[in-house]
C-alpha cells in the first residue's frame, strides 16, 4: 500500500481536536480515527522530524536542537522505501532535505529536487516559515500527480508560525489549524480513492509563551489522525517512535523499527 504522512508543524492536540471539523467528520463517519500522541523530548522541530521519520529519540539520534545542521546518521522511511524500489517524495521545510538529502541546504540546487539516487527522490522544499500552507499542499499534490510516490511527506509550517507569533490560546493560532483542515478537505478524499493510507499528525504542540521545547502537556500532546483500509480504528496507544515502523509496515517493506500493531488492521 502507498502512504501519505502529513506533519502539521506545531499543532497541539486539543486545538487539533477542537478545530479540525472535516477530519473529525471523516472519523465520525467511520473512515478514520483520532488518537492522542505524546511527542518525545525535547519538543522541538528538527529533533522530532528525525524521530517521526526514523523512530529514534532525539537523545539517541544526536539531533537534539534545531541547529544541528548535518545529515541524519539513521535509516529513515525514505531510505527503506527507496532501497525497496519504491518512489519517495516530500513537500516540506528545508530541514527535512538537510536531514536526508544534502546539507547545507542550497536553495537553487535543493529547493526543487528530482534525483532517483537521493533518499527523498522528488521534493519541493521551502525555507520561509510563512510560506503559505495552501501553496505547500499544492506542491505536494503536484508531486503526487507527477510522480505517483509510494511514500509522500507533507509538512506545512503556518500553524507553528502563528503559535510563535501569537501563542497557543489565540484565534490566530486556532484559525491556522482550521485553514489546514479546510485544505485537507480538498485533497483527502482523492488520496483515499487513489489507495493512499493517510496519517495526519504533528511534531510538537505549542504553549502560551509562544514557544515549545519543554515538558508541558500543551507542548507534548499532539493529534494522530489515521485514514484508510490499513488501519483498525481500534483502541491504541501509539508512540511517536513507532510512526516510522508503522508506515514501513503499511508500505510492506523490510525495516528494523518498532511499530504500533494495534493501529493496523
Amino acid at each position: 500500500m502507498k502512504s501519505i504522512l502529513v506533519v502539521l508543524d506545531g499543532l497541539n492536540y486539543q486545538v487539533g481536536n477542537d478545530t479540525m471539523g472535516y477530519l473529525q467528520a471523516q472519523c465520525a463517519a467511520g473512515r478514520g480515527r483520532l488518537y492522542q500522541l505524546e511527542c518525545e523530548l525535547p519538543s522541538l522541530s528538527r529533533p522530532l522530524y528525525e524521530c517521526i521519520l526514523t523512530g529514534i529519540t532525539p537523545v539517541e539520534s544526536g539531533i537534539v536542537h534545531n541547529h544541528v545542521d548535518r545529515l541524519s546518521t539513521q535509516r529513515s522511511i525514505f531510505h527503506y522505501a527507496r532501497d525497496a524500489g519504491l518512489t519517495t517524495a516530500a513537500a516540506a521545510y528545508h530541514w527535512v532535505s538537510e536531514l536526508y538529502n544534502r546539507t547545507p541546504f542550497d536553495p537553487p540546487r535543493d529547493r526543487h529536487t528530482s534525483d532517483e539516487s537521493l533518499a527523498i527522490q522528488h521534493g519541493h522544499f521551502y525555507y520561509d516559515d510563512s510560506y503559505p500552507d495552501s501553496h505547500l499542499f499544492d506542491d505536494a499534490e503536484s508531486l503526487r500527480r507527477r510522480h505517483d510516490p509510494d511514500f509522500l511527506l507533507i509538512h506545512p509550517m503556518n500553524i507553528d508560525d502563528a503559535g510563535h507569533k501569537f501563542g497557543l490560546s489565540t484565534p490566530q493560532y486556532r484559525n491556522k489549524a482550521r485553514i489546514a483542515d479546510g485544505i485537507l478537505s480538498r485533497y483527502l478524499g482523492d488520496w483515499l480513492d487513489a489507495g493512499y493510507q493517510v496519517i495526519v499528525t504533528a511534531d510538537h504542540g505549542m504553549n502560551d509563551d509562544r514557544s515549545h521545547g519543554g515538558i508541558l502537556p500543551e507542548e507534548r500532546q499532539v493529534p494522530l489522525f489515521v485514514f484508510g483500509s490499513a488501519f483498525s480504528f481500534k483502541e491504541a496507544a501509539p508512540l511517536q517512535t513507532e510512526l516510522c515502523g508503522t508506515v514501513c509496515q503499511i508500505l510492506n517493506i523490510a525495516h528494523d523499527k518498532p511499530h504500533c500493531a494495534a493501529l493496523l488492521a
